[in-house]
């Protein structure tokens, strides 16, 4: 009898953990073998009707402070998946470029356009979200997965969405949720890891980008006109430019961004 009951009181707990805190209502929690996050930029937009041509730059970041190690110790699990130091991701900058910058098309756009079928990975790797920056459509599925084996807490804190916090104590689990406002940025934590860190847009459009290594984004096929593109970094803060783009061409939107007075 007494195993009985433990085994009883065993499965309710499994079942509370995997519920986690104030989670959302509408998602899916399944366990499957874990795979690799998709890192890349966001993919070229489809192509539209009438004449298009392109946005493109660098983003420069001078005179900056070097990103900062994360202390990993409190979660031994955690530690053990690196055996060199791990940066924090909010300033990743080498040879004067700056990356995780967020670049889109923040006004001049009409028209509506589909969200893609695949669905936007945000993966749980070496107790880091990644990627750390990225981009979505409104209507879009999200699929969030915790590659490693150790307890995370997905907690997205939006204000124009439906805010949510849910538990995933087991490697290989994945969620989905869909934003159905757009919002720049969603920042997400982890209740557990204090360190990690990620921060997703939602737009009702596919033209964004996200700065790599080197500083460079490009933003393709996107339709003739005027635009004011908006560069987004976490704590070096927003900048805006004016652009025309023209037909067969690229049009040149280059930031440059400094350390922030402190």
């Amino acid at each position: 009898m007494k195993k009985r009951t433990l085994l009883v009181t065993f499965a309710l707990a499994a079942a509370i953990i995997v519920t986690g805190c104030g989670g959302g209502g509408g998602e899916t929690t399944t366990e499957t073998a874990p795979a690799p996050a998709d890192n890349s930029a966001p993919g070229a937009a489809p192509a539209a009707d009438g004449p298009t041509g392109s946005v493109s730059g660098t983003i420069s970041y001078m005179n900056g402070d070097p990103d900062g190690e994360i202390q990993m110790g409190a979660d031994p699990v955690c530690a053990g998946l690196h055996s060199e130091p791990v940066e924090s991701e909010k300033v990743v900058q080498a040879d004067g470029k700056l990356a995780n910058v967020f670049v889109y098309v923040k006004e001049g756009l009409s028209g509506s356009w589909d969200p893609p079928a695949e669905a936007h990975l945000l993966d749980q790797v070496g107790c880091r979200y990644t990627p750390h920056v990225s981009g979505m459509m409104v209507g879009q599925t999200l699929t969030i997965r915790n590659s490693d084996p150790t307890l995370h807490n997905v907690h997205a804190m939006p204000e124009a969405n439906e805010e949510f916090n849910n538990g995933q104590p087991f490697q290989g689990m994945e969620l989905e949720k869909v934003f159905d406002q757009s919002e720049i940025m969603i920042p997400f934590k982890c209740d557990v890891h204090p360190w990690m860190a990620a921060y997703m847009a939602v737009l009702e459009h596919p033209f964004f980008a996200v700065s790599t290594t080197d500083g460079t984004y490009a933003i393709d096929n996107l339709p003739a006109g005027d635009y004011v593109i908006e560069a987004w970094h976490e704590t070096l803060g927003a900048q805006t430019l004016n652009v025309t783009v023209e037909a067969d061409a690229a049009a040149d939107a280059s930031f440059e961004y400094a350390p922030v007075a402190g």
